[in-house]
């Protein structure tokens, strides 16, 4: 038994002894690699750029090869998607690859190409609609890229090169399942409207440095590996000697002690026979244990008794503490979805458990509940008072009725049962979101403090009615106040302003509201922290003598959302414009029914403009969404420059004709206006402006 127990704590220091060698080893390994990584990657990544640049300058001039990619780019613009499959787009593009120019451009890059080191170098573009990269000049002889062919690309290749600065040289790292890892570097080629027209790609392997990585990783693997092992075996075996077994020695003299004290067997110097010349803190310890074995025997049963009452006694004060913490909200944000509020709260008990709390509960969709309160004494009862003042202070609350009528409430309930004669203080709020109009009461509470925006906080010198708790009959007033955006309120306990140093001096209002308009920039989370870093410096070296409780919500206003998006007025482009008006209303939550009804407005506004609004079929559309601050809706305008036409004149269809006998039109806008809330026309500076409204 004991043997095998040494054997295992040798096992186990050996074991540390190991992984802590094995990590440092892993930990050198990693660091060694990610500076290789980035070494010859930065390398790669500059060569890439430097040959790119290279195959630009070789084109010659910039004028010619931006004139060719405009025409073989405006060829592929104006055919669609479905069209560049067919013949009739092949056979216009071959007639672009016939001209001498090409031929010129070609032979530039076959020759840059000969004489470098890179996997392939061509003249292409990117499109970010269709994701797609189309070749215009394609110089390799084994699988050339005809002109105008395209390939599909990453959006992460379109991000690279079509949404950075191009004076940032961008370089783009990615593996292909068909090329394997390649370093890509651009440089544009401008027309003479000084827009990008096309792109001198360059590919270069990456796969060098995978591979270069592989065999670094393996020589100081291994390199490390047996250093670790010689290491380790030496530390082992030093802590086995030093360490292991005469910890081991004690260990079986404490346990020898424990055998003869279970079996009654009143024998001493356990510790004293062991032979421990460490010269350290393990001969040190044979020592204590050597004096401990001689006093224990005498506070054993005292200690015993003594110990089981604490851990009894700290087991349900904790337990008590966790309770109570528990039962005010904790986790913040506390309500994450929600834009127009920010809230943050903290307790801290001068005691195990205290009497201070704080609340705050959405009653609906657009009021928010705000309490603090404080409980008359302190600890466990205090604490049993305070969670149920909690529970009827919300219960009430979400029963309906102002402040004062709550705290009515709650003050006849507590004075029906309350023969310890204990009281609480609270302010009540209730706020409502949509316009931060908040209504209060105060049961013997501290002020509240109000910050206004570009204004600091000032307390609000409300009228106190009774504590709760003290008078049955006791009334209370509401009253009122206005909360801007960006407005902020701050309540607290009784604790904050009347704690206390050293020399007796409290912390007071006054640098209460100091440290509350240093902080007034900051959100509710680091004003509450500035507000406790400011008391803890104060109080300093003396004991907290009451709880500390704070509550600080500031008020953002209703959600207000503005986005447009201008797309070219085509058919194609109607599941674009769809997608970026579902994206914001699934962030609304819209119900699924108002979202289909809003996909069909849509399709029939945005089909209206395509078909008729351009004479000659080119020309843009805007969509715009706007979300409505004080409605639940939205709001989406169509706007064009084309021919003047207001659709809500023409007559509406008979629908309760046979389809037969309908006119042909207007079936579209008719059921647009029918499910929509609003929809209104005009025509401005040149512009048909439509505006639907939606309310859900």
């Amino acid at each position: 038994m004991k043997a095998n127990r040494k054997a295992l704590l040798a096992q186990r220091v050996f074991h540390l002894t190991l992984l802590g060698c094995i990590l440092l080893g892993v930990a050198a390994l990693v660091m060694g690699m990610v500076l290789y990584y980035f070494s010859m990657s930065g390398q790669r990544q500059d060569f890439t750029r430097d040959t790119a640049e290279q195959a630009f300058q070789s084109l010659g001039s910039e004028t010619t090869a931006a004139a060719y990619a405009d025409e073989v780019m405006d060829i592929y613009r104006d055919t669609s998607a479905e069209d560049r499959q067919e013949e009739a787009y092949a056979a216009r593009m071959q007639q672009i690859e016939e001209r001498p120019i090409y031929k010129v451009l070609r032979g530039h890059m076959e020759q840059f190409l000969n004489y470098n080191d890179v996997y392939a170098a061509y003249i292409g573009m990117l499109d970010p609609v269709d994701r797609n990269v189309v070749f215009i000049v394609d110089p390799d002889t084994e699988d050339p890229r005809r002109v105008g062919q395209f390939e599909k690309v990453s959006k992460k290749a379109i991000d690279t090169f079509m949404e950075t600065d191009p004076s940032d040289k961008p370089c783009l790292i990615e593996y292909t399942r068909e090329y394997g890892w390649m370093c890509t570097a651009a440089v544009p080629i401008h027309n003479i409207q000084g827009e990008i027209c096309a792109f001198v790609f360059v590919d270069a392997t990456y796969g060098n440095v995978m591979e270069g990585m592989r065999e670094f990783a393996l020589g100081i693997g291994v390199a490390l590996l047996l250093l670790t092992a010689l290491i380790a075996t030496i530390l082992a075996w030093r802590m086995k000697k030093t360490v292991v077994e005469p910890i081991n020695s004690i260990a079986a003299a404490a346990q020898s002690y424990v055998e003869d004290r279970r079996n009654g067997v009143e024998t001493d110097g356990h510790f004293a026979k062991l032979d421990i010349r460490t010269g350290d803190e393990v001969e040190n310890l044979q020592q204590v244990m050597n004096s401990m074995e001689q006093d224990l025997t005498e506070i054993e049963n005292t200690l015993t008794t003594v110990t089981a009452e604490n851990q009894r006694i700290g087991t349900e004060l904790d337990l008590a503490r966790r309770v109570q913490a528990d039962m005010v909200p904790n986790i913040f944000p506390p309500f994450p979805e929600r834009t127009d509020m920010n809230i943050y709260a903290s307790m801290d008990p001068a005691k195990e458990v205290g009497g201070d709390f704080y609340d705050f509960f959405l009653l609906d969709r657009d009021h928010l509940g705000l309490v603090i309160a404080d409980v008359s004494g302190k600890g466990v009862p205090a604490a049993l008072f305070m969670m149920i003042s909690k529970i009827l202070v919300q219960n009430y609350s979400m029963m309906g009725g102002s402040p004062k009528e709550v705290l009515e409430r709650v003050n006849q309930q507590i004075c029906q049962n309350n023969r310890e004669e204990m009281f609480i203080t609270v302010w009540l709020g209730i706020l409502d979101l949509k316009n931060g109009h908040m209504t209060c009461a105060n049961a013997g509470h501290e002020y509240p403090i109000l910050m206004q925006p570009d204004f600091g906080f000032e307390i609000i010198k409300d009228r106190h009615g009774l504590v709760i708790g003290g008078l049955e009959s006791a009334r209370y007033t509401n009253y009122e106040l206005k909360m801007k955006k960006g407005a902020k309120l701050f309540v607290y306990t009784d604790g904050v302003p009347e704690a206390t140093n050293e020399s007796g001096k409290l912390f007071g209002m006054d640098r209460l509201l100091e440290v509350l308009n240093e902080a007034k920039g900051e959100k509710p989370q680091q004003i509450l922290q500035a507000v406790r870093n400011k008391v803890d410096g104060f109080v300093g070296t003396a004991p907290q003598f009451d709880d500390l409780t704070m509550l600080c919500l500031e008020y953002l206003g209703p959600r207000h959302l503005v986005k447009e998006m201008t797309k070219p007025a085509r058919i194609e482009n109607i599941p674009v414009i769809t997608a970026f008006i579902n994206e914001e209303l699934e962030a609304m939550d819209c119900p699924m029914k108002v979202q289909m009804q809003i996909e069909l407005a849509i399709d029939e506004l945005f089909s209206n403009i395509a078909y008729y609004a351009y004479a000659g079929g080119k020309g843009d559309a805007t969509v715009r969404f706007e979300q409505l601050e004080e409605e639940h809706g939205v709001m989406l305008t169509f706007i064009d420059s084309g021919i003047a036409y207001n659709p809500l004149e023409a007559p509406e269809p008979d629908v309760t004709l046979p389809a037969e006998e309908r006119q042909t039109g207007g079936l579209g806008i008719f059921m647009v206006r029918k499910t929509m809330d609003e929809v209104s026309y005009e025509h401005v500076d040149g512009r048909n402006i439509l505006r639907i409204k939606k309310l859900f």
